[in-house]
């Protein structure tokens, strides 16, 4: 059995996963409508000046290629802001300050519970409860080798729930995989008991981007927060 990290490496296919975006992200540049076709172009010149994905696409960041990025296909603009707005504070499980990476997971339910996780540590940190967030379900499919946490004979340190043990020791483990060629690790939801993740290291593993329905999460005082479907 291959092994990468003590991890065990599977061929995998998923049909469909589902990845949750802020609604926000969604929606056209506020100058579509303010300017004429012919000049398109110097307004696309104007947003790649402050636009993290444009600058990476045209450049790379310092931690991924331009070459590696997608072009061509649908919804490529968020597959590659994934990868680009990287958070050099606040680094995730299998990324690190300079590379972003794709989260999704089995069901979304799933990616509830780990959006709302996050965003109540960030309510905590500002001491307010009381905000509005929606977000769109991206379903995406993969295909390939991958680090498979769900058949490892031990619990991972990468899975502590604790982000101080749990994020450097995945990212060691992301960094092993990439160095290997494996782009995918499928691992258990650390939020979601019963849920299964997955993240993808590399911008061409993401594949048959759709969008999908809306949820919100509402706070109204409370740490736990109203979540619902919005209607169409």
């Amino acid at each position: 059995m291959n092994l990468i990290a003590g991890i065990p490496v599977a061929r995998k296919a998923f049909e469909r996963t589902v990845r949750l975006v802020s609604t926000a992200r969604l929606r056209p540049p506020v100058l579509d409508d303010l300017v004429p076709p012919e000049m398109m172009d110097a307004l696309i010149e104007i947003e790649g000046a402050t636009s993290g994905r444009l600058n990476g696409q045209w450049r790379g960041t310092g931690g991924i290629d331009q070459n590696e990025f997608v072009y061509g296909v649908q919804h490529a603009a968020f597959i590659n802001a994934s990868f680009c707005y990287a958070k050099p504070r606040n680094p995730n499980r299998f990324n690190g300050p300079d590379r972003g990476a794709w989260y999704a997971a089995m069901h979304v339910d799933t990616c509830l519970a780990e959006v709302k996780f996050h965003l109540t540590q960030e309510l905590v940190n500002v001491g307010e409860f009381t905000t509005r967030v929606d977000y769109a379900e991206m379903f995406a499919s993969f295909a390939g080798d991958a680090l498979d946490f769900t058949s490892a004979p031990h619990v991972h340190d990468c899975l502590h729930p604790d982000p101080a043990v749990g994020y450097p020791a995945g990212n060691a483990v992301a960094d092993a995989a990439r160095a290997s060629g494996i782009n995918l690790i499928l691992y258990p939801s650390v939020r979601h008991d019963g849920g299964f993740c997955l993240a993808a290291l590399s911008p061409h593993t993401v594949q048959s981007v759709a969008q999908g329905d809306v949820w919100a999460m509402q706070w109204s005082g409370s740490p736990e927060p109203e979540i619902f479907k919005v209607a169409a």
